[in-house]
């Protein structure tokens, strides 16, 4: 109850009705109304009894060193001043403390935006599809492998899988995607996300603290209470400044003998810029980015990241995309690529292998037209005979063609070579025991993945790849992409031992998917997990997720922690520097209590208002990430 009370003394309405009586205590006396002068004590009780009762609290239930806080000084500041009989300098400490108390509660507000963002787009019901009627019932009633429908403009109230119709779904709340992506049967949805077009129906797959959104909201606020240790330092520095005020205070009333200059002292040096610069850039930054679909667990992540010297990247589905497709299409016969590419596609079209699969794929894409099969005979792990057109064919690797008496050509073999060497799997296809063909498969590099490597580089942070792919791969996709460290054909634990190597040359920063790369994720001083949208390991494992899989977020982060490591310095340097020059104007009795106060809180208001415009700073390299468009890193047919 005390504290509601408390809460309400401190509000806007009531501080400046304190702010009223308070100028009025200065103006009546002017025009004769001696006894007015008084009125300050409205002030006081309104805005210094919070003071009072903040200090008191602290003292009682705080431990150590922190016990002493900068309300404590404030507050003797404050009956030092009504001790004295300078009524409106105490009425205006308390008065112009309240008023940087609201100003600070509205900068770190404003520094939060991303996680209320996030709050208010929770969506509270759903449209439930059940005995084929359509009901709007609370998120709570929802459960998995219920069907729902999203009509257009709604927002999606569950994680779930598109069953029926197609729409464009804005995911920019989590991924910070500027355009809507277009949604099928079959595509997964998350909860949060604005269904913009069509009417879709959906069956749910997470729901309530499960779905994304929820995760999100978790995740965000949590890292406000993770601090980073320059924030831990802040606070020490604040719990011993304050005692160190209050013994140059009491110096300074021995020396002089005026006791306006002790409590001008004590006005003054309060280390609450000290104290707040730190977690306001913390705030802004977290916030900045998550509008950018970058989940920052805590901030001590978030200022490790600013110190970190290598960053250690896993190759499949980080910078490749993990998924194979044809890339090249070599005839060895009569037939062009496209007539071979039919070919194979239709053989392969019984087949569920996900080499088959990528062909029959790349196939439709092409838009070719598929023969009749028949005799379809496979043997796992090797390849296939089919007769296609009448015709026999066998198609699968070098040991089965082998196997079936088929030699493999000076030319075919040189073709497998240079395929091989670029880390890319192959079918053969022959009839009888002619070799007609050679198909490559293989993953294909993530967007701007060599523009990332080269932005970091300008950025003095090195690139070093870790895979378990062999060596000729690993070396290929390294000198694609500029890579030049280079460490091949790793277990998991050996990914770590690599890991604990790196460290030695300073903070080390790992980028993988957050499944085969946990070990690695947990051991670096960051890790980062790629695309973690909807990934319950990955958002446990990695210290920061994106929520994309878009590699220009990972020079945006480097440059983020950078720039919240600088502000907090040339804040809290600032901060410290007023304060040095602010005590010894006091000592020389050039500031009184009434113009310390302004001074002091004019400046600690200076420094949260730096570290909270934070979240607005643009990111200046972003277009040397699109220096040029993006094509296919492979030559595919």
């Amino acid at each position: 109850m005390l504290k509601i009370f408390m809460d309400f003394l401190s509000g806007w309405k009531m501080t400046l009705l304190g702010g009223l009586f308070l100028a009025a205590s200065f103006i009546l006396p002017v025009y004769g109304y001696a006894k007015m002068q008084n009125l300050a004590f409205v002030c006081i009780f309104i805005s210094g009894l919070p003071l009072l009762y903040l200090s008191a609290y602290r003292i009682i239930y705080n431990r150590g060193i922190s016990k002493i806080s900068s309300a404590l000084l404030i507050s003797m500041a404050m009956l030092a001043a009504i001790f004295i009989g300078d009524l409106f300098a105490a009425g205006e400490v308390a008065f112009i403390m309240a008023v940087g108390a609201l100003l600070e509660d509205m900068t770190t507000s404003r520094a939060q935006k991303g996680l209320k963002k996030l709050i208010t787009v929770t969506p509270q019901r759903g449209n439930l599809i059940k005995d084929g009627q359509v009901k709007t019932v609370n998120i709570t009633e929802i459960r998995r492998g219920d069907k729902l429908r999203i009509f257009p403009g709604e927002t999606i109230p569950v994680d779930g899988v598109i069953i029926d119709g197609e729409s464009s779904v804005d995911q920019s709340v989590m991924t910070g995607e500027s355009l809507p992506v277009d949604k099928k049967i079959s595509d997964k949805v998350f909860s949060g996300t604005l269904n913009q077009y069509g009417s879709i129906d959906i069956e749910a797959t997470k729901t309530g603290e499960d779905s994304s959104i929820q995760k999100l909201v978790r995740l965000v606020r949590n890292s406000a209470n993770k601090q980073a240790s320059t924030q831990r330092t802040a606070d020490l520095w604040a719990s011993w400044l304050v005692p160190l005020v209050l013994i140059i205070a009491v110096l300074t009333y021995f020396i002089t003998g005026e006791i306006v200059r002790a409590v001008t002292v004590m006005v003054v040096f309060c280390p609450c810029a000290l104290v707040l610069a730190t977690p306001t850039a913390i705030m802004a930054a977290i916030g900045q980015a998550t509008k950018h679909g970058v989940i920052i667990k805590s901030g001590e992540a978030l200022e490790q990241m600013g110190k970190v010297k290598n960053i250690a990247f896993d190759k499949t589905g980080t910078i490749t995309r993990g998924t194979l497709e044809v890339t090249d299409v070599v005839s060895l016969c009569e037939l062009n690529s496209e007539m071979l590419l039919a070919l194979i596609a239709s053989a392969e079209s019984k087949s569920e292998h996900p080499l088959a699969r990528a062909v029959v794929k790349k196939a439709k894409e092409k838009s070719l037209s598929l023969y009749d099969v028949s005799d379809f005979e496979m043997t796992a792990g090797r390849g296939i005979k089919a007769r296609v057109n009448g015709k026999s064919y066998v198609i699968g690797n070098e040991q089965y063609l082998q196997s079936e008496d088929i030699s493999i050509s000076v030319s075919a073999r040189e073709n497998l070579n240079k395929l091989r060497a670029q880390g890319k799997a192959c079918l053969i296809v022959a009839e009888g025991q002619h070799l007609m063909g050679i198909v490559g498969l293989g993953d294909s590099q993530r967007q701007y993945a060599k523009e990332m490597v080269d932005v970091l580089s300008s950025m003095k942070t090195d690139s070093v790849l870790l895979t378990g792919d062999n060596s000729k791969a690993a070396s290929f996709w390294g000198k694609k992409v500029g890579i030049s460290n280079i460490k091949a054909e790793l277990l998991p634990e050996q990914k770590v031992l690599a890991i604990e190597q790196l460290k030695s040359y300073g903070k080390v920063c790992m980028i993988g998917d957050g499944v085969n790369d946990a070990p690695a994720l947990r051991k670096s001083d960051v890790g980062i997990a790629m695309g973690a949208m909807g990934s319950d390991l990955a958002i446990e494992v990695a210290d920061i997720a994106l929520m994309t899989d878009d590699l220009s977020k990972i020079p945006y982060l480097k440059w983020l922690s950078v720039e919240t490591i600088r502000t907090i310095n040339f804040a809290i340097t600032l901060s410290m520097l007023i304060n040095f020059i602010a005590v010894l104007l006091s000592v020389y009795g050039l500031l009184t209590p009434t113009s310390g106060a302004v001074v002091h809180n004019v400046g600690s208001c200076l420094v949260v208002l730096l570290a909270a415009l934070l979240y607005d700073r643009k990111y200046k390299r972003k277009d040397e990430m699109n220096i040029k468009k993006y094509t296919p890193d492979t030559d595919c047919i």
